[in-house]
């Protein structure tokens, strides 16, 4: 081998060396940064996410990726975003009202994924031997409600169905532990609830509906990211979305069991976490631009009724790369 092919062997191997050698640290580099990563999944006591939490699934997955969960509970949607606001969580769940009111006040939140509608999931309810027969009967009666959330809409869409204005109605704010008492001592006339309360109202206390969703709302459920965390980690959230759709077909297969494991979380009985788990939407997919749209109805008749202060644009909250 002459001098010159010699130096240009030794020369060649040096820069295959740099160029092993620095794939390494890059390799190392990005393998730091994937243990360093905490995703911090915000969740309600009833819904999806307890169950995903439950079993435990989610977080043998991305722990193999070297990605930490840390689950952070909150009582309601509006207060779940509001931690997603503030940074205490990167992802959760939320239903339709919430992330409208969050995004009218500038919040950073971006929509990820949804489940099907599930508009029998909530309902107008009276008690057992309310007078009131119908929504007509309404007008000038109490209603409670939890403000900024899915059945917010419900009785925005109730009273336009039947010609009552909002300000024909007295609404009072309240979340639901303090509805329901509310409700049973007879301070309201009327509640707008959700399950898994509406479907403890029913069996505990006899409830009686006036009317669900049905043909009047879509009462989606939304996964939400930090768009910061989202636009950083987008294979993270792929990886959540796809584990939220096996569970709930999961859950759509083995109905008893994923109420048995709501019991604990809940402290609800058997038969009132199988009753709202046969009105949930199963499935979890990535935001459709028809779910958009409907979404959009749902925020431009909250700014129509001033419950909002100015116009938003869902699309704006939606990443062009969903997961």
């Amino acid at each position: 081998m002459s001098t010159l092919t010699t130096t240009n062997f030794f020369s060649k191997s040096l820069i295959v060396s740099s160029i092993v050698a620095s794939a390494i640290m890059l390799s190392s580099c990005e393998k730091k940064e994937a243990e360093n990563i905490t995703l911090n999944i915000g969740f309600q006591k009833y819904g999806i996410l307890p169950i995903v939490k439950e079993r435990g699934l989610l977080e043998e997955t991305l722990k193999k990726q070297g990605i930490n969960i840390k689950w952070v509970e909150f009582p309601a949607g509006p207060q779940l975003l509001e931690g997603l606001n503030v940074g205490s969580v990167s992802f959760g769940e939320a239903g339709e009202a919430p992330p409208i009111f969050a995004q009218a006040a500038n919040s950073n939140l971006v929509y990820v994924a949804n489940q099907p509608a599930a508009p029998n999931a909530e309902a107008l309810i009276v008690q057992k031997d309310s007078k009131i027969q119908s929504v007509q009967d309404l007008k000038g009666k109490r209603i409670a409600l939890n403000k900024g959330s899915n059945v917010h809409y419900l009785l925005v869409k109730l009273l336009e169905a039947n010609h009552i204005k909002l300000n024909e109605v007295d609404i009072v704010y309240l979340p639901p532990s303090d509805a329901r008492a509310a409700f049973e001592r007879g301070a309201v006339d009327a509640w707008v609830i959700w399950d898994p309360f509406f479907a403890a109202a029913e069996q505990q206390i006899g409830a009686r509906v006036i009317a669900t969703g049905a043909n009047l709302v879509n009462n989606y459920q939304f996964y939400l990211a930090d768009r910061q965390f989202a636009e950083q980690h987008p294979k993270v959230l792929q990886v959540v979305v796809k584990e939220l759709n096996t569970t709930t077909q999961w859950i759509a297969q083995h109905q008893d069991e994923a109420a048995k494991l709501l019991e604990k979380p809940t402290g609800l009985d058997f038969n009132i976490l199988k009753a709202s788990i046969s009105r949930m939407g199963f499935g979890v997919t990535p935001i459709s631009p028809e779910v958009a749209k409907q979404q959009q109805y749902v925020a431009d008749a909250f700014y129509q009724e001033k419950l909002i202060p100015h116009q938003i644009n869902i699309q704006a909250a939606i990443l062009s790369s969903n997961p």
